[in-house]
């Protein structure tokens, strides 16, 4: 069953009105195509209307929505040949970032991801995508698992953040998050990240330091989430909505303050109404990315990240 958000309600009322006539015409043989299609050609206006004219907390729903594609899609489609990775050899494994080695069109390579499951169990089993200093630490494990041999790093961020628990800054995750940030920007082998739901805080960031930024149409990428800014400034999470029009975390931000490369065009309606097109989508725009790093001296690949972020928020010539 499809589930809506809260703006979505005017079209979710037509498409109701769709499946009961449907279903009208399966059991009682009435004629209603016309009708139907009427419907759903209005349905279809509204859809287009809707997601044309997202504000800012609209695309916070949208990132956040159940059945939008999770890293574990990505893998499943672009990856052949996957074999996970588990452990940062020190303390154990983080199941809220994935990793391994794999074929993507060809290319032989190291793949990470943030991944938050999809059903109750599954997003406990995977702590909601917050990692813990060892999911980090395992990150750098294979970042330079694929600089010894050569390969290039797909990574594939959707995270509220890193997770803020007492253990976790016991175990050291601020440094560990530092770590994984250097790693990226020193490596000698192409990067490229994509952020296809939440790009939160420096735990996004210690997976997307590379040399080429996607980012899907409907996503999120911010400092801090909207929530969290709210209860900080307002002493209430009932400013979020505010929050996220003046964080400025949408695609379109993003790629104007320069902390992306492209965006990434979702389906209509957003990535969860049709996900394999949306991955599809993702798979193009980086092999498009890939096929352009491929071949590059390793200090050009260093300085090029290092150039690329320093320059992020530089004002003036």
């Amino acid at each position: 069953m499809r589930t809506f958000l809260d703006f979505e309600r005017p079209i979710a009322e037509l498409e109701g009105k769709i499946e009961e006539l449907r279903h009208l015409a399966d059991f009682d043989e009435i004629n209603i195509v016309n009708e139907v299609s009427k419907l759903e050609k209005e349905a279809d206006r509204l859809l287009r209307n809707a997601y044309s004219n997202l504000d800012p907390w609209q695309k916070v729903q949208v990132a956040r929505h159940p059945d939008r594609p999770h890293c574990a899609h990505y893998i499943d489609r672009l990856i052949e040949s996957f074999t996970p990775l588990a452990g940062d050899r020190s303390y154990g494994d983080d199941k809220a970032i994935l990793g391994g080695l794999g074929r993507f069109r060809g290319y032989a390579c190291v793949v990470l991801g943030t991944e938050k499951g999809a059903a109750t169990q599954a997003r406990v089993h995977h702590n909601f995508g917050m990692a813990r200093p060892e999911g980090y630490r395992k990150a750098q494990r294979l970042m330079k698992l694929a600089e010894r041999f050569r390969l290039p790093v797909l990574t594939f961020v959707d995270t509220t953040g890193a997770y803020p628990g007492v253990g976790a800054e016991e175990r050291g995750q601020a440094e560990a998050i530092a770590r994984s940030i250097e790693t990226c920007l020193s490596l000698d082998t192409p990067i490229i990240s994509v952020i296809i739901g939440e790009g939160g805080s420096g735990g996004a960031v210690a997976l997307a330091a590379a040399n080429t930024v996607l980012m899907l149409e409907h996503g999120i990428y911010s400092v801090i989430s909207p929530e969290a800014c709210s209860s900080i400034l307002w002493r209430s999470t009932d400013e979020a909505k505010t929050a996220a029009q003046s964080l400025r975390l949408t695609a379109q931000d993003i790629l104007e303050f320069g902390a992306i490369d492209e965006i990434v065009r979702e389906p209509v309606g957003g990535a969860h109404r049709d996900p394999e097109q949306a991955i599809d989508a993702v798979g193009d725009a980086m092999q498009k990315a890939l096929s352009a790093l491929i071949g590059r001296e390793s200090t050009w690949l260093r300085a090029h990240r290092a150039d690329k972020f320093l320059a992020i928020g530089r004002v003036g010539a």
